[in-house]
C-alpha cells in the first residue's frame, strides 16, 4: 500500500495522494467495526477523478466525441436489521445507466452481479440488499461501480425520421458515414459528419429535452489529444435515446440544460473543437449498453424531397421544410423506475 501512495505522488502529483490517503485511513476507521465499506469507496473515488479529467490512464479507452464529465452517479448505503441496502442515485437531468461489481465474503445479495440498472433523470433506488450467509462469521465487501449517459431501457423509434441538422432548404455535403474510416467505429459506427463552416447555425434534428450544453473549449485537431476539447450539445429523445451535436464552436450554444426544443430549433453553432480533422459537424443517436459502453443507432433523415433516406459518404442532402416534422413531448422518465426522489426518511423506514 505504501508503494502505491508513492506512485501515485510520481504520477499525478501530491493532491490526489492526499486524497488517496484520506481515503485508506476512512477504510481503516470502517474496517474496525467489521464493515469494509472503504476500498469501494477508494476505488469509486480514483474512478470519479479519472472520469472527470484529474488523472489520465492509458488503459482508458479513448472516446472520439469526449463529454464533460460532471459527477453523474452517487452510491451509498443504509443499515436496517443487519442487512446492507445500496441506493443508486442519479444526480442530472439525463438517464444514466449504472454497473456496480461486488467481491464479497460471508455475505450474499438479493440480486446477480454485476449488477446494472437504467436511472431516470434525479431519481435515487434501491439496487439490491446485502445479507449475511453466517451470523457469527466475519464478513466484509468491496465494490466498483462505472455510469455511462444514455438509457439501457430506451426501445428506439425506428419509423421516426430524423431532420437534417440544419436551415432549411441548405446543403452540405456528408463527409464521413456510418462505419467511416477515420473514425467512426465502436460506439460512433452509426454517425453522421457534414462538411460545414465555422458558426454555420446547428438545428436540433428531433426534439426533446437538453440534458448537457458545453460549449468552454477552444481548441482541436486531427490527434487523440483533443478528444476531451469537443464542445457539444446532448438532447434526450421522448424514446429514451439521445443526440449529440459535437465539435461545436466556442462560445456557439443556444441551449442550456432543462431546454425543451423543437425539431428545427437552432441549438448550436456548428465548429472544428475536439478531435476532428477539419470543420463539421458530428451528428449521432445513441443509447446504453450497460454501466461501461454504449451504442449508436442507425437512424433515417427525411431530406428535401420528403423520402426518408440512409445518408452516405460523398453524396450532398438538402434539408425539408420544417413543417413536416410534427413536434414531440419529451420524456424523461424511465418506465419501472419511481419518478421522484427516495426521500432519506424512508430510506431509513
Amino acid at each position: 500500500m505504501i508503494n502505491l501512495i508513492k506512485n501515485i505522488k510520481n504520477i499525478f502529483g501530491y493532491p490526489l495522494q492526499r486524497a488517496v490517503r484520506i481515503a485508506i485511513k476512512v477504510r481503516r476507521k470502517i474496517s474496525l467495526l467489521g464493515v469494509d465499506y472503504g476500498m469501494g469507496l477508494l476505488k469509486t473515488s480514483i474512478s470519479m477523478m479519472l472520469l472527470a479529467g484529474l488523472v489520465c490512464s492509458s488503459a482508458m479507452t479513448p472516446r472520439l466525441h469526449a463529454e464533460p464529465a460532471p459527477r453523474r452517479l452517487n452510491v451509498f448505503t443504509v443499515k436496517r436489521d443487519g442487512v446492507i441496502h445500496f441506493y443508486v442515485q442519479n444526480l442530472g437531468l439525463a438517464s444514466i445507466t449504472a454497473t456496480l461489481d461486488m467481491d464479497m465474503t460471508n455475505l450474499q445479495g438479493n440480486t446477480t452481479f454485476p449488477y446494472t440498472t437504467t436511472l431516470g433523470g434525479n431519481v435515487t433506488v434501491e439496487a439490491f440488499a446485502l445479507s449475511r450467509i453466517e451470523t457469527n462469521a466475519p464478513w466484509n465487501y468491496r465494490y466498483e461501480n462505472s455510469c455511462v449517459i444514455g438509457s439501457a431501457t430506451a426501445v428506439p423509434d425506428e419509423n421516426y425520421s430524423y431532420q437534417l441538422p440544419y436551415a432549411p432548404g441548405s446543403s452540405f455535403p456528408v463527409s464521413q458515414g456510418y462505419h467511416g474510416s477515420f473514425s467512426h467505429c465502436g460506439p460512433d459506427e452509426f454517425a453522421i459528419d457534414w462538411k460545414m463552416p465555422v458558426g454555420t447555425p446547428v438545428h436540433a434534428a428531433r426534439g426533446g429535452v437538453v440534458v448537457q450544453s458545453k460549449d468552454d473549449m477552444n481548441r482541436g485537431g486531427p490527434d487523440r489529444k483533443f478528444e476531451k476539447d469537443a464542445n457539444c450539445v446532448l438532447i434526450q429523445h421522448s424514446d429514451g435515446t439521445i443526440g449529440i451535436y459535437g465539435h461545436l464552436k466556442h462560445g456557439g450554444n443556444k441551449v442550456k440544460v432543462g431546454d425543451h426544443v423543437n425539431a428545427g430549433d437552432i441549438i448550436a453553432l456548428s465548429g472544428n473543437t475536439g478531435f476532428s480533422n477539419g470543420a463539421h459537424l458530428h451528428f449521432a443517436v445513441f443509447k446504453a449498453k450497460n454501466g461501461k459502453e454504449r451504442l449508436s443507432l442507425p437512424v433515417k433523415f427525411r431530406d428535401a424531397s420528403q423520402q426518408m433516406v440512409t445518408l452516405e459518404m460523398g453524396h450532398t442532402y438538402t434539408a425539408a421544410p420544417l413543417d413536416i416534422f410534427p413536434g414531440e413531448t419529451p420524456a424523461l422518465a424511465v418506465a419501472g423506475h419511481p419518478a421522484a426522489p427516495i426521500t432519506a426518511a424512508k430510506m431509513l423506514q
